[in-house]
């Protein structure tokens, strides 16, 4: 099978990583893995996995972008996929409108993936435009159910899976964290209070610098760690949080460490990870992630996070925005020393290809 996703960029986000695992995976299975984006530095470990990259200036929100419709044309009469996942909104206008000119008979399966609750309005619409959509969790379906012309029959359910062996049963490398340590020696010796997530303000880096004032407080040898970059545009807020921390005190207390590669060590290093978007969050990947590595999640109770957090670690919910009840939780996951952690099959990678893989087929077989 001859697979292409869309999507706007390659940088360091969950439908990143996901997007880059997905396409190695396709490999390993024996398929044609192409990938569309404005690009980013995730390229270099896509096209190292045997995928093939191709660059195109499809993330811009802009009437602009639809002068790259006759390039996608191009590009799907070159490649001849079977299957196109598109999984943005502004790539899934371009790729379908590329494809609608297309002969029918020259027009390979449309799938979408719908990451988030999009904003209900003709601009999100394309994404249940599909021949079969997906949505990354259930409350994501019920949101798409009850706001965009969707069937149930053409709607899947599909979460996003993490590559179990990649966090599991094995110890930190320690090269990686004696140059973790190198970087930031002064969290050495320091129990971890981690967030991971790109720096933007429904992720809640406010509400952690917040529940860490009243942590350090009670435990001062723990340590708050933020792994997150920045993306181009958002550097502002990155300077209000730091701001922020040197307000409430914590200069020497939360480190920002900025993007890093070697997240799945920092998971197995990490005494508790944090979970605090402001709004209801599709998915949460790091919340998997760290729930992998078992290391115990401390998370709001709402959204895709709340989903897996009860499937899987039930003990991590903590009521919404509700900061000082979120640091005595954190407190409390600090002094046992097990986790009653179960990561059920459908949260694993594995799983997570097959069941796309047979919607694939699925589309396949009705065209």
């Amino acid at each position: 099978m001859r697979v292409l996703q869309v999507l706007p960029a390659l940088y360091s986000g969950g439908v990143e990583r996901g997007t880059v695992e997905f396409a190695a995976e396709l490999v390993r299975r024996g398929h044609e893995s192409f990938v569309v984006s404005q690009g980013g530095p995730k390229i270099r470990e896509l096209e190292a996995q045997g995928s093939t990259h191709v660059t195109l200036p499809v993330h811009r929100k802009s009437l602009a972008s639809f002068g790259q419709i006759l390039p996608m044309r191009r590009l799907l009469r070159e490649i001849e996929p079977d299957v196109v996942h598109v999984r943005s909104r502004m790539p899934a206008w371009i790729t379908r409108l590329a494809w609608k000119g297309l002969p029918k008979d020259q027009r390979p399966a449309l799938v979408s993936t719908f990451h988030g609750m999009y904003s209900v309005n003709p601009y999100s619409a394309v994404m249940a435009r599909a021949d079969h959509v997906i949505a990354i969790s259930e409350c994501v379906r019920d949101y798409v159910l009850a706001n965009f012309a969707v069937e149930p029959e053409r709607l899947t359910v599909i979460q996003r899976g993490v590559d179990v062996n990649t966090f599991r049963e094995r110890e930190p490398d320690a090269d990686r964290i004696n140059g973790f340590y190198h970087d930031f020696p002064a969290l050495r010796g320091k129990r971890l209070i981690m967030m991971p997530g790109r720096i933007s303000r429904w992720k809640g880096q406010t509400l952690f610098l917040e529940a860490m004032a009243e942590i350090i407080r009670h435990h001062p040898e723990c340590h708050g760690l933020i792994v997150g970059g920045a993306e181009p545009g958002k550097e502002h807020f990155l300077r209000e949080l730091e701001q922020h921390r040197h307000r409430l005190g914590l200069d020497d207390h939360v480190t920002f460490a900025g993007q890093r590669n070697d997240m799945a060590d920092l998971y197995l290093i990490a005494d508790v990870v944090c979970h605090m978007s402001t709004k209801p969050e599709p998915f949460g990947r790091t919340v998997t992630e760290a729930l992998a590595s078992g290391t115990p999640v401390a998370a709001f109770n709402r959204g895709g996070a709340a989903e897996t957090l009860q499937a899987c670690f039930p003990k991590g919910l903590v009521t919404p925005d509700d900061t000082s009840e979120f640091a005595r939780r954190v407190m409390e996951l600090l002094t046992e020393t097990e986790h009653p952690i179960v990561l059920p099959e459908r949260f694993h990678l594995k799983a997570q290809v097959d069941a796309t893989l047979n919607v694939y087929q699925w589309v396949l077989k009705r065209d």
